[in-house]
Order: C-alpha cells, then structure tokens, then sequence
C-alpha cells in the first residue's frame, strides 16, 4: 500500500496535465504575507518571520517547505511594504518564489482602528522539475525531462484585508498570471504550472479576562478551482499575554462541482495542535502538529512545522499586538 501511495505523489508530476500546488503552511496566523499581500505593514512595525514544514514524515519525497517574510509601515501610516521568499521541494520538484509585496491601507472611523488595506505582489517563481527522479509508467516517455529543467516566470498576487481592533477578514488571489505565462511557451516536456489560488480567511479576538485570558476564532479558506477546496477551522486561547495554545481541523469541504476532481485519494484530512510562545516582547517561537485523518493515516506519519517571528516594537505598542492576524 505503501508503494502506492508513493507512487501517486510522483506520478502526479507525469501525467499529462500537471499543475503546481501553493505549499500548505498550518501556522499562516503568524505569517499573513505568505496568502495576502494586503496584510503587508498590518503590526506597524517591523516584522520578520520565518517558518519551516516538514511534511508526512512517513512518506520518502514528500513536501518541505521554507517561508520567509519581512514587512514594516512607512511613517506615513498608510502604506505597508513586504518581502517574501518561498522555498518549496516534492520529489522531483523544487520552487523558489520571490515577491515584493505593497499596501495601502484606508481607514473606516475616525479613531482610525478600523483600517481597509488593498495589496498588490509582483515578483518571480523558478520552478525546476528532475526528470531522473520521476517513476513514469511507461519508459520511454519523451515528455519526460532527463535531468533537471527549470523555468522562471514573472507572477502577481492580489489581496484585500479588512480589520478592526477585535475582528479581521480577508480575501486574496496568488499565482495570478504565471499558468498564463508558461501556457504560451513551447515546451517539449510536462512542466508543473503555477494555478491561480484563492484564499478567504476571517478571525476574531475576545476577551475573557482581561490580560489574563483571550479568545481567538479563525478560519481560512483555500480553493484553486481545480483539486479540492480545503477548509481549516482554528481556535485559540492566548494565556496572560505570553502564550498562544490552540487546535485546529482541516479538511476539503464542497462547494460546487470540480467534473475532473479525483475523489477516492483525499490527503486533506488532519487534525492540528498549535502553540506560540513570546520569548520576550520581541522574539516568538511556534509549532504545529498535524495528525493525518485521511487515506494517509497510518502510511505518511505526521507533520512538524516549526516557525520563529522577530517584532521590533515599544513597551506602550507591545499590548496592542495581540490584537492582531
């Protein structure tokens, strides 16, 4: 069974339709810049933060995946700059990303709490394919790359993000223009193609006792019209200011027909447990387990990923972060 199922991860890049997936990250709370560029400048301070995900650990080849992502206000308090790098490695395929990401945010009150941010990324992707690496079904087969190929392709994301004090809500759209891109060149060789990706995601913050403890909700939604759309439902309790402790459920929900979505293999399934904890006011260390629930359990093992986040901000700004994506 085992076979099998390491067969299908790496026949998937030699079928005749290949399409290259966005790397799933459980921890995006931490790091809102890798689904929205709109998210950009959000803690109005300096941020960096970096995450790490080792996934289906029982699997040889199977997904790792490296963030990095940079960001800060102007002093204008109206426009948000970012940096992201991406790293993503699946058998035979490896992606590296790279996008400068830009916001704007307009405020809804006069207080100026409620902020409305429009976001635009533009950068690069290379994606590399080893051929070697592949197991095709039929030898012989010329669409096959001997060795490694790579290409690289300009792409945009787009997001908005909406947030008050206590609330936040957000829709997004990456890998806008590189499927397009790459559709126009002649290849003589099946390539992984970059698929457009939605992603709505919304929160809450409620206090419970002040300082003490907090309550936080939050949910993303994830769809590339083509393989399944995946829901993750999240909720959160952060202890006296010092330690985020939460789970969270993942699993591909329906929301219209896909005629072409292979059904009998679902890999979406998982059950997660989280945890952030504030070193100091300036330095955070997370990690997630993810407990396969779907056809995997039992063969792919679990999932680690593990993240650290930099904050460069004042005493008086410190109580306000916790407020935030």
């Amino acid at each position: 069974m085992w076979k099998l199922i390491k067969l299908i991860l790496l026949l998937s890049y030699a079928g005749t339709c290949i399409a290259q997936q966005d790397a799933q990250y459980s921890q995006y709370i931490f790091n809102g810049i890798y689904i929205n560029p709109a998210y950009a400048g959000f803690r109005e301070r300096i941020n960096i933060n970096a995450t790490y995900r080792n996934q289906w650990t029982g699997i040889e080849d199977a997904p790792k995946s490296f963030s990095l992502a940079a960001d800060a206000i102007m002093p204008n308090e109206r426009v948000g700059l970012s940096l992201l790098m991406n790293a993503e490695e699946l058998g035979a395929q490896k992606n590296i990303a790279i996008f400068a990401n830009y916001a704007y945010r307009f405020p809804i009150n006069e207080e100026g709490t409620s902020k409305l941010a429009l976001g635009l990324g533009v950068g690069v992707r290379q994606s590399g394919l080893n051929g070697d690496l592949l197991k095709p079904r039929d030898l012989g087969d010329n669409f096959i790359p001997v060795g490694t190929v790579k290409q690289i392709l300009p792409d945009m994301n787009v997001g908005v993000f909406f947030s008050t004090p206590h609330l936040y809500i957000g829709a997004s759209v990456n890998n806008l223009i590189g499927k397009y891109i790459l559709d126009k060149k002649s290849l003589d060789f099946n390539f992984p193609t970059p698929r457009p990706h939605y992603y709505l995601t919304g929160g809450a913050l409620i206090p419970i006792e002040e300082y003490v403890i907090d309550f936080k909700p939050f949910f993303l939604i994830k769809d590339d019209l083509k393989g399944p759309t995946v829901l993750d439902v999240n909720a959160f309790f952060l202890f006296k200011q010092m330690v985020w402790l939460g789970v969270g459920y993942r699993t591909g929900i329906k929301l219209y027909e896909k005629p072409n979505l292979q059904t009998n293999i679902n890999s979406s399934n998982a059950l997660i447990g989280m945890t952030e904890i504030f070193i100091n006011q300036r330095f955070r260390l997370g990690y997630s387990y993810d407990h396969s629930m779907s056809n995997l359990a039992g063969y792919a093992g679990s999932t680690h990923e593990i993240s650290v986040s930099w904050n460069f901000f004042t005493e008086k700004e410190r109580r306000l972060n916790f407020c935030y994506f």
